[in-house]
């Protein structure tokens, strides 16, 4: 399999996936006048399968190092197993919340809310399972997306266009999506080996790691966004019939949605090798900031804020800025 053997080049990983983790959300937004978030969500699902299978077959079964991928997955032990798979599960709900919070309350209120919240508590319990890294310079770091992440929360409650109860549910819905996503990469990261040049027996390499995790993901979706097609969190329930209704462009975009946010996680995965779990999922989940640039920038969901707002907002991206660049050397 293909193996990273430079900090710099994990670095660089990490960056894409915190484009791909940041942009992958627009294609919810694309979809989202046409489509409800549910539906989207089914090919969202096969789109994240697709790619994990792919990178499996290519970089996981190719190079000179660690192990192929079909003859990884057949001497994996049950418990390997059930960590990739627990990972992909618990993703699964904390991503649907997440959207459901997009979908509420827009892209520059959901990930810095979220997904912040999910860099915090990732960062700290990835860091306790293996600390790699200066200490000091990486909970400073997260000390500062912390901050942005409560400045974001009181820009949004300043729009006038958001009413209260709107407001609340969309922060609420963040909350409880970051609170989980910030624990579903430790189970993924358990079921790998330490080592991804020599695989420890029973354990697996990054690439069927991020395929058993990505079908966790596609079959909890039966579980998970069956119950919010029928307790959605605005809005009538949505009938299975309804996707069978959408148009090739429509089921198209959520596919892209999956593969796109499934790059940066493979990428996050694969990194870890050199920049440890605590640094590769924190710089990763600078994504937030992304995210925020194409709310605020490009759908223009602040445009209606009242004054002082624009402040608020200028302050959060430089303290998120400053904190993902603390996490980086945090490591050199």
């Amino acid at each position: 399999m293909v193996v990273i053997e430079s900090y710099q080049t994990a670095v660089f990983m990490c960056i894409i996936t915190m484009l791909c983790w940041g942009s992958w959300a627009n294609t919810q937004k694309l979809a989202s006048k046409d489509w409800k978030f549910q539906l989207f969500y089914w090919d969202y699902t096969i789109g994240v399968l697709i790619l994990s299978l792919i990178l499996a077959f290519t970089m996981g079964s190719s190079g000179s190092k660690g192990a192929n991928f079909l003859s990884n997955v057949a001497q994996a032990t049950p418990n390997t197993i059930f960590n990739a798979l627990l990972g992909g599960i618990v993703f699964n709900i904390s991503n649907i919340l997440l959207v459901g919070a997009i979908d509420v309350a827009g892209l520059a209120v959901a990930f810095p809310v979220g997904v912040g919240l999910a860099l915090v508590i990732g960062v700290i319990q990835n860091y306790m399972g293996s600390p790699v890294g200066n200490a000091a310079l990486l909970f400073t770091g997260v000390a500062g997306v912390a901050a942005a992440i409560i400045l974001d929360g009181l820009a949004y409650k300043k729009l006038s266009g958001a009413g209260q109860k709107t407001a609340t549910k969309g922060i609420v819905l963040s909350v409880l999506a970051g609170v989980l996503m910030g624990l579903f990469y430790r189970f993924v990261v358990k079921s790998m080996s330490n080592d991804f040049a020599v695989i420890e027996t029973g354990k697996f390499t990054p690439y069927s790691a991020v395929v058993f995790f990505s079908l966790g993901v596609f079959l909890s979706n039966f579980v998970w966004n069956t119950i919010v097609m029928k307790f959605p969190f605005s809005g009538a329930p949505v009938s299975y019939s309804e996707y069978f209704k959408g148009s090739f462009k429509l089921h198209l975009i959520g596919i892209l949605g999956g593969i796109i946010w499934n790059t940066g996680m493979s990428f996050s995965i694969i990194a870890m090798g050199q920049a440890g779990p605590a640094i590769s999922y924190g710089l990763g989940q600078g994504a937030t900031m992304i995210a925020a640039l194409w709310g605020v920038f490009i759908w223009k969901e602040f445009k209606m804020a009242p004054k002082g707002t624009n402040p608020m907002l200028a302050l959060m991206f430089l303290l998120y800025i400053v904190g993902l660049t603390l996490i980086i050397v945090a490591r050199l």
